[in-house]
C-alpha cells in the first residue's frame, strides 16, 4: 500500500510539473490596441525598409521579420503591459510610441510624443508613466497611454552633466522602484574629477527634490542593463576603451551584488588589463570587480535582457540576450550580432551563443544594420531595434515549422 501511495504521489507531482510547464509555455496572443487619431500620429503600416532579412541566420524554428519600419535611429525600447512600444534615439530628437493596432504582429502606427530633445536615447515605463532620458534631464509623460494624441511632459530632474561624450543614457526601473541612470565617462579615457562620471546612478522619481545616488563606480559607458529575475542582482554591459589596438581590451558583462562596487575604469579594463595612462593612479587589480563575462574587443554590447517569457524553448529561460552593436574603428569589424549568454544556475556565465548574425558582410566588411536593444512583447516574441536600418524586428519561435 505504501508503494502504491508513493507511486501515486510521484505521478501526481509529475503531472503537476508538466501542467505548470505547459502553463508557462501556453500561447499568449497579441491583442488589438485601439488608439485615437491625432496630428502627431503617423500611419506606418505600409512603410518599407532597406533590410536584407535573407542574410540573417537564426537557430532552427526561429523567424525574424520587420515589426516596424520608418523608426529613424531606433534605439532603446520599453513596453507597456498591452504592447505599446516606446522608442528613443540618439542621433535624432524625437521619442515615439509604436503600436500594432490590429494585433497582426506588425506595427501600424507611430505617435511622435516629443521632438527637439537632446539625445533622448533612454526610455522607461512604470505605473502608467513614460520616462525619457536626455543628456542632462529626466522627463516624465504622465498617464501616457491615455494621452498619446496629446502628450506633454514635466522635468523630473535636470542636474545630470551636460557633456555629450557618452552622454546619451539607457534607463530602467529596478526592483526597488528607483530609476537607474548611467553617466558615462566624458572621454575615451580620463580620470574625471567629479564622482558622478563613469557611474550608474539611481534616482527616486517620486521624491519632492530627487537627487541621484551613485550606485556603481568605474563604469565607462553602459547602454544596457537588467535585473536577474531569480536573484535580483543588476547586470550591465560596458563598452571598453579605444585606442589600445584591435584586440585590447574586451568589452564587458558585469554583475552588481552590492551598492558602491567599483568596476575598474579608468585604471583597469576587462578585469586584468592595466591602463597604460591611468593604471598607476589606481589600486591593485583585486580592488575592482572583475567582469562576469568578456564580450570580445570593441564590439559594443548595448541592450541586454533576461528572457522571462514563454514563447522560446525552455533552454533560453533566464538566459541573457545581448545586442552587440558592432565596432566602429577596428581594422576587422566585430559584433553586429545578437548573442545569448548562458548561465549556470543564476550567477555564473558558462558560455555564449550567437543567436542572430548577418548584419555584417564579413567578406566586404560592409554592414547594413546594427542591433541596439532587445525587449519582449507580451506574447513572448522578441523585439530588436536597429538604429542603422531605422527598424524594429520581431523574432518568433514555432516548433512546428
Amino acid at each position: 500500500m505504501k508503494t502504491i501511495s508513493t507511486l501515486t504521489l510521484s505521478v501526481l507531482l509529475t503531472t503537476a510539473s508538466m501542467t505548470m510547464s505547459c502553463e508557462q509555455k501556453k500561447e499568449v496572443k497579441i491583442e488589438p490596441i485601439q488608439t485615437v487619431n491625432s496630428a502627431n500620429k503617423r500611419d506606418i503600416s505600409q512603410a518599407t525598409a532597406e533590410v536584407q532579412l535573407d542574410k540573417l541566420t537564426l537557430p532552427p524554428n526561429f523567424k525574424i521579420d520587420v515589426w516596424a519600419a520608418d523608426i529613424p535611429n531606433a534605439r532603446a525600447m520599453t513596453i507597456t503591459e498591452e504592447g505599446i512600444v516606446f522608442v528613443g534615439n540618439r542621433q535624432e530628437d524625437k521619442v515615439y510610441a509604436v503600436i500594432d493596432e490590429n494585433g497582426d504582429g506588425k506595427a501600424d502606427s507611430k505617435f511622435i510624443l516629443a521632438e527637439g530633445l537632446q539625445m533622448p536615447n533612454g526610455v522607461a515605463y512604470k505605473d502608467g508613466d513614460l520616462y525619457v532620458a536626455e543628456v542632462s534631464r529626466i522627463l516624465r509623460f504622465k498617464d501616457i497611454k491615455n494621452n498619446l494624441g496629446n502628450p506633454s511632459y514635466e522635468v523630473v530632474y535636470d542636474g545630470f552633466p551636460t557633456e555629450t561624450h557618452h552622454g546619451w543614457k539607457f534607463i530602467a526601473f529596478g526592483p526597488d522602484g528607483k530609476l537607474y541612470v548611467p553617466v558615462g565617462a566624458p572621454c575615451n579615457i580620463c580620470d574625471p574629477e567629479e564622482d558622478i562620471f563613469a557611474s550608474i546612478t539611481r534616482l527616486d522619481v517620486n521624491a519632492p527634490n530627487p537627487e541621484p545616488e551613485v550606485y556603481a563606480h568605474g563604469v565607462r559607458n553602459t547602454v544596457g542593463f537588467d535585473w536577474n529575475p531569480q536573484t535580483g542582482n543588476m547586470w550591465f554591459t560596458d563598452n571598453g576603451r579605444d585606442m589600445m589596438g584591435d584586440d585590447i581590451p574586451n568589452c564587458e558583462l558585469n554583475k552588481i551584488t552590492e551598492a558602491g562596487q567599483h568596476f575598474g575604469y579608468p585604471y583597469w579594463h576587462a578585469g586584468d588589463v592595466k591602463d597604460p595612462e591611468f593604471g598607476d593612479a589606481g589600486g591593485a587589480q583585486s580592488d575592482y570587480v572583475a567582469p562576469a563575462a568578456l564580450m570580445g574587443p570593441h564590439n559594443a554590447p548595448l541592450g541586454m535582457r533576461f528572457y522571462e517569457a514563454g514563447m522560446f524553448p525552455s533552454s533560453y529561460d533566464n538566459s541573457i540576450f545581448v545586442a552587440k552593436h558592432g565596432s566602429w574603428n577596428r581594422s576587422k569589424k566585430s559584433g553586429y550580432v545578437v548573442a545569448v549568454e548562458k548561465l549556470d544556475g543564476n550567477s555564473k556565465v558558462v558560455g555564449e551563443e550567437i543567436f542572430i548574425q548577418g548584419w555584417l558582410d564579413e567578406a566586404s566588411q560592409e554592414a547594413w544594420g546594427r542591433p541596439v536593444d532587445v525587449q519582449e512583447l507580451p506574447d513572448g516574441s522578441m523585439l530588436i531595434s536597429d538604429d542603422m536600418a531605422g527598424v524594429i524586428y520581431r523574432v518568433t519561435y514555432n516548433s512546428a515549422e
